[in-house]
């Protein structure tokens, strides 16, 4: 199934594909590699690891991940989110707990493609997601203070008790780091967007400020040796695999496969939206499945699809997926030709970069939306996620997230609507229904939304009232779906009927829920002449 649909994905894209085609992705595929350098480098070493590991992970995952991925847009690679996360990895296990987290996340991700459950991935509410990015992008500001400075403070376990040792610590500022990080940071700021899109601000921020660095003969810390080499001296062999401790990595893999699942699908919908090319959501977990569980083998830490680096292809130009590729190439060339400037770039630079990214990751649209309009659920969705990223492991903001994402969903789907009325005899005979009297002890319920288990206390409140009712119509055409715990709340509700000598009916059943209530016996038991069609 997968190879079909890839093989698909590959005759649409490539269809007519022309020269003058390749040349607009090779354009924009060296677009990229400009932009992808200066983040690959920076989040390398954000993520506890190395800028060596960090453009491996570019690299490899640009080719295996990009060839194999759901549309032909997306672009993969080391990102600001998952920097966050694997720092706590690095504190807590060291690089290994990277690398076997890594692959155990990939597996789940092909896992859950092949399965094709992708579309589960969507159910997470927007306000959720928000509250995890703005989390994340207070982790990377804050993680980046040290080397913004110049200062090395004790490794902690979380954001917040990092920010609070630096109002309990003596430290020592190096200036030429300060002043290194600013030009960077200013240079992102002020740069004019009409330049930046022919040449990254972020890429130009570094180059000044390392030049800058060697022509003061400044001693800021810099990156260091950067090896001439795909496959990397500290890297995973399966050697080193602690077999019989893995179930002490399944918080951490859970934690990468869902934050890399939602940020590849989130890319996604970001390029769907710009290109109208729809993302194949299940083949691209199957490929970022395969990219990280190979990754870690030549030393890199995991990766996911990235906005950034996706929307500059776009932008430039890219048709295919050889978008991607290029990209890994033109980063592949730098390592052999750019070596030995990269090796003298300040950590302060770097530092500069993943601040100014970090303050432009926050979805402020949507936040300013969000409050702006006073969506109070969603206020307080955000609020908490954002503040158990920080505060909390990123597992536990995780799960917490994961709790407000169930609560808010099911919060807004048992909002049912159940008005009661008296009978318009009139209306009845109209629709078939014969009548003696004036039926001023009939009332029907028109009822709107899906009967289950959270929803069965307000339809019990709205029938707890029953006297002088000696039939009652239930008009089921809002009800879309009814559970097991709906089923025993009309049972109950036939049963006081039946007890007052009345009678329950239904009208307007769907015909999912009739089956739900023929399985549970209620057809049966309320009698198949009490249901009518409207």
């Amino acid at each position: 199934m997968p190879r079909r649909s890839l093989a698909r994905l590959y005759k649409d894209e490539f269809a007519n594909y022309s020269l003058a085609k390749f040349q607009q992705d090779l354009l924009a595929g060296f677009t990229v590699a400009a932009v992808a350098l200066p983040l690959a480098l920076a989040f390398g070493v954000a993520s506890g690891a190395t800028a060596a590991a960090g453009l491996v992970t570019a690299i490899l995952a640009g080719t295996i991940i990009g060839s194999l991925g759901g549309a032909p847009y997306q672009i993969s690679g080391p990102t600001g989110a998952m920097s966050a996360v694997l720092i706590v990895l690095v504190n807590r296990y060291g690089l290994e707990g990277i690398w076997i987290a890594g692959i155990l996340s990939g597996l789940l991700l092909f896992i859950i493609g092949v399965l094709r459950l992708g579309r589960f991935i969507a159910f997470i509410p927007s306000a959720v997601i928000s509250g995890f990015t703005s989390g994340i992008a207070l982790i990377i500001f804050i993680g980046q203070i040290d080397n913004f400075f110049g200062i090395k403070t004790p490794a902690v376990e979380t954001a917040a008790q990092k920010l609070m040792g630096y109002f309990s610590t003596s430290f020592q500022i190096d200036f030429h780091s300060l002043i290194l990080g600013m030009v960077v940071i200013l240079t992102m700021i002020f740069m004019p967007a009409k330049w930046n899109a022919k040449f990254p601000s972020s890429l130009l921020g570094i180059i000044l400020a390392t030049l800058l660095n060697y022509a003061l003969s400044w001693s800021a810390p810099s990156i260091g040796l950067i090896p001439q080499t795909l496959i990397l001296q500290e890297r995973l062999t399966f050697a080193n695999i602690p077999w019989s401790n893995l179930n002490d990595f399944l918080a951490p893999t859970l934690t990468i496969t869902a934050l890399g699942a939602v940020e590849s699908l989130l890319c996604g919908a970001v390029g769907s939206n710009m290109t109208g090319v729809r993302l194949q959501a299940n083949q691209e977990l199957i490929a970022q499945g395969i990219g990280n569980m190979l990754i870690p083998f030549f030393g890199g830490v995991p990766a996911t699809a990235a906005i950034a680096r996706s929307s500059v292809g776009i932008n430039a130009g890219g048709q295919t997926r050889l978008v991607s590729v290029i990209h890994a190439i033109g980063l592949l060339l730098s390592i052999f030709l750019l070596t030995s400037f990269m090796e003298k770039i300040p950590l302060a630079a770097l530092a500069g970069v993943l601040m100014v990214t970090a303050a432009r990751m926050s979805e402020w649209h949507a936040i300013k939306f969000m409050f702006g309009k006073r969506f109070k659920t969603d206020m307080i969705a955000f609020i908490i996620t954002m503040i158990a990223t920080v505060v909390l492991d990123l597992t536990q903001a995780i799960l917490i997230g994961s709790f407000l994402a169930g609560a808010v969903f099911l919060n807004k789907i048992a909002n049912m609507e159940i008005n009661v009325q008296k009978v318009d005899v009139e209306r009845l005979k109209q629709r078939g229904i014969q009548t003696q009297g004036k039926c001023q002890h009939v009332k029907v319920a028109f009822i709107t939304g899906p009967l289950f288990f959270a929803a069965t206390g307000q339809f019990n409140e709205a029938f707890a009232d029953l006297r002088n009712t000696h039939a009652l119509i239930l008009s089921m055409r809002g009800v879309s779906l009814i559970d097991t715990a709906g089923l025993e709340a009309i049972q109950r509700l036939s049963e006081k009927i039946h007890q007052q000598n009345g009678k329950l009916m239904l009208a307007g059943v769907n015909e999912n829920v009739k089956q739900m209530l023929s399985r549970g016996g209620l057809v049966q038991t309320i009698g198949e002449e009490n249901f009518f069609l409207v």
